[in-house]
């Protein structure tokens, strides 16, 4: 049951989208990324200080780049939740 409500609101959250012009929760939001390269290994390491534990990496400073991007989307993607009975699941526009 709860499962079925979650997939109700995954439904009407894709058609606001869609409605929208938005494809996805990751349109027009901005994130900074901390791009250094390690001479030992000669890769470049790629950081999103505002998504803990969002990391990444590339052999260039633009694999890295692309290799951080995909990291963001994939931290904020949406999950499955699991809810207990009295939980309610909504979402928020920030921005």
């Amino acid at each position: 049951m709860l499962r079925t409500d979650y997939q109700r609101l995954q439904a009407q959250s894709r058609r606001t989208r869609k409605k929208s012009g938005l494809d996805n929760y990751n349109d027009d939001m901005k994130f900074r990324i901390v791009l250094e390269y390690d001479a030992d290994v000669q890769a470049f390491s790629a950081v999103c200080p505002e998504l803990p534990g969002c990391a990444s990496a590339g052999d260039t400073e633009e694999e890295a780049k692309q290799n951080i991007r995909e990291a963001i989307e994939l931290y904020l993607a949406p999950s499955d939740v699991e809810l207990s009975r009295n939980a309610k699941l909504d979402e928020v526009t920030v921005g």
